[in-house]
């Protein structure tokens, strides 16, 4: 607290008059008082130590060694006085007379110097007390204070400002240990959990102060702890050679000094000003208690320090970390809502598990198995360049439209994709008599294209991994695309740096000490490592969710919704029609078919014999061609014939009317 703003309390100005009372006084002391605590612990700590040195063993070794000196004193003024006898009587300075007089007084001065050192040494050990040094002190500089003063007064101006000056250091000093010495009592607040309530005892500079030097963080002082949304802040003033790393190294002495809980997280950060660090203990969460249900257009998350709305937007490329159980899953499920809603937005999930796109797959593309996987990362790699060429001339990234929407693709499990989808044996072309050609493709070579080089066509990456390990759960070529970090809970402090960085652990990205499930931690560039409390997303909203487009390369497919049936009220006396069915739609004129399958179809039905043909017709490539050929087999809508020839069912007679 600033001294100016103590004493103004001491004495407040009322209607009344000048407010005095004795609570006021005993505030306003007890705000003083911390920053002489240090003063006076240091004073009393050296008055403790002289006073254990002051034995009666040290007493009689300090008069033997004051006696001693004194002779050896007196010994080598007789010594130089028998040489000077010895020079005036004789004349020879090699005469035997003057040499043992010399010899003499050359060995009294050095038992005297012994003596001397023995004397300073027995000083140490026996020294004065420290109230007794501090009054010779004030004393040394008072006398002197007052002759000056003297000397320099008139009988016009009595100047007295040395002796002012030297009575003001005295009670300074005095004032100084009776403020130090002071009991402050910490007071708690009636709301206060019995763990918050130990914590702000503690931290209270009357606890610390007396007990910091015992667990090696002398020279730190803390101030009255405050409580707020997230648990406990308290300010901590670093004396000496302290720094805000160094009491960020000492976090365990500070957890030992307060008696925290090992799982209770603390940070420690720099404060407001130099010299000064503080102290939060997370013993509360600004979010709501339980479960916060999402709702369309809701935030990711909530800040559990601060209570602010935490948004993912789109355009990132995400990495999202965390063990099973740590709710990954349902942190996923608001991002990619937003990424699958709105006419210039599609999703595209890459599945291998079988179990969330499921959920998705009325609102995304979803592909379930590897050869899926190699087929749908070749179609946006070539949607990535075919849209790379039209970017306009000067322009960063592409603005999304209906026609191009934003493709966000999904990586429900990077391990799977890394351990299955790296050699998969894919329909590349067809030989003159309509044989297979097949290849061994690799998905990571696509996705980490669309990873390095997606952003500027608008096509986003986000990788989901229970193993955030290179090598293991994320390549580290595509790892280094993925600025977006968000974190659940990891299970050693080794994925935690894998998804913070290498200093994740020193900055407070511990994923690893995060609560199980639904809490994460964003690493944006621009948020501390504050933890998150996630939406949570039901199965079965999921499901509720409305149907929206379908992306497939050259368009999207759209669900049509179903014609209106007649509406008929039946009664015993007749059937009454009391709305018409609606009106067929009107047969949409010819045009240019709007999905893969449909451009297949019309091909084959142009006479196209081979897939081949058709994707030299139709310009997609063949593994795509020969999945919807497949596809198409089985709905019966093409025959194909033992020789691989191709044809449209109707035209070979197998469909009757």
């Amino acid at each position: 607290m600033d001294f100016t703003e103590a004493f103004r309390k001491v004495a407040e100005p009322t209607k009344s008059g000048w407010k005095t009372s004795t609570e006021t006084v005993s505030n306003t002391l007890d705000a003083l008082a911390p920053p002489f605590a240090p003063f006076a612990a240091r004073w009393d700590e050296e008055a403790g130590r002289r006073n254990k040195m002051r034995t009666p063993e040290n007493l009689k070794k300090l008069l033997a060694a004051q006696r001693e000196h004194n002779s050896a004193r007196s010994t080598a003024r007789q010594a130089a006085a028998q040489r000077r006898i010895a020079r005036k009587e004789s004349k020879n300075p090699f005469g035997a007379g003057r040499s043992a007089a010399r010899t003499a007084d050359k060995a009294a001065r050095a038992h005297r110097a012994a003596a001397k050192d023995d004397l300073k040494e027995a000083k140490a050990n026996y020294p004065r007390t420290l109230k007794n040094l501090a009054v010779r002190v004030h004393t040394a500089h008072s006398i002197p204070a007052a002759v000056a003063s003297y000397a320099l007064s008139t009988e016009q101006d009595w100047t007295v400002w040395p002796a002012s000056v030297s009575a003001s250091l005295v009670a300074v000093n005095v004032a100084a240990l009776w403020l130090g010495r002071r009991k402050v009592v910490a007071q708690v607040s009636d709301d206060l959990s019995f763990e918050e309530r130990q914590l702000v005892e503690r931290l209270d500079p009357s606890y610390w102060v007396q007990h910091a030097d015992e667990r090696g963080l002398s020279g730190t002082v803390s101030t009255v702890p405050s409580i707020t949304s997230a648990g406990i802040e308290c300010d901590v003033r670093l004396d000496g050679k302290w720094t805000v790393k160094a009491l960020r190294d000492a976090a365990d002495r500070v957890r030992a000094l307060l008696g925290a809980r090992t799982e209770l997280p603390m940070l420690i950060a720099p404060g407001a000003r130099g010299g000064w660090a503080v102290i939060r203990l997370r013993t509360r969460s600004a979010a709501p208690d339980g479960v916060i249900v999402w709702q369309p257009g809701d935030a990711f998350g909530v800040d559990m320090i601060t209570g602010d709305e935490v948004f993912v937007p789109l355009g990132q490329r995400v990495l999202v970390a965390g063990m099973s159980g740590s709710g990954k899953s349902t942190a996923s499920r608001p991002m990619l809502f937003d990424a699958s809603e709105g006419e210039t937005n599609v999703l595209v999930i890459i599945d291998l598990k079988k179990v969330e796109g499921r959920l998705w797959d009325h609102r995304a593309r979803v592909a379930y198995t590897p050869e899926q996987v190699v087929e749908l990362v070749q179609e946006l790699v070539d949607e990535m360049t075919e849209r790379l060429d039209v970017l306009p001339k000067g322009q960063a990234t592409l603005v999304p439209t209906v026609e191009r929407p934003r493709i966000t693709v999904v990586v429900d499990e990077g391990a799977e994709v890394m351990s299955s989808c790296t050699k998969v044996e894919i329909v590349t072309g067809y030989t003159e008599k309509g044989a297979e050609i097949t290849e061994k493709l690799n998905a990571l070579e696509g996705l980490d294209s669309i990873a390095r080089m997606g952003r500027a066509a608008c096509i986003d990456l986000w990788w989901m991994t229970q193993s955030p390990t290179y090598g293991d759960g994320v390549p580290r070529q595509i790892a280094k695309q993925l600025g977006y970090r968000i974190g659940l809970s990891v299970e050693s402090p080794t994925e935690a740096r894998v998804v913070f960085g290498e200093s994740a652990q020193d900055k407070g990205w511990k994923a690893d000490e995060l609560p199980m499930p639904g809490v994460a931690m964003v690493r944006d560039g621009k948020r501390s490592p504050n933890p998150i409390k996630v939406r949570y997303m039901d199965d079965d909203a999921v499901i509720a969710l409305p149907s929206t487009a379908i992306w497939q390369r050259g368009g999207v497919e759209a669900e049509v919704p179903a014609p209106r049936p007649a509406l008929r009220l039946v009664k015993d006396g007749g059937d009454f029609l009391l709305a018409p069915p609606a009106a067929p739609a009107a047969e949409a004129p010819a045009s240019t078919p709007a999905t893969n399958r449909e451009k297949v179809a019309a091909a084959i039905g142009a006479g196209a014999k081979t897939g081949a043909d058709v994707a030299l017709i139709t310009g997609i490539n063949k593994g795509t061609v020969s999945r919807e050929v497949k596809a198409l087999v089985e709905s019966g809508e093409v025959v194909k014939a033992e020789d691989g020839t191709l044809s449209v069912a109707t035209q070979a007679g197998e469909v009757s009317a």
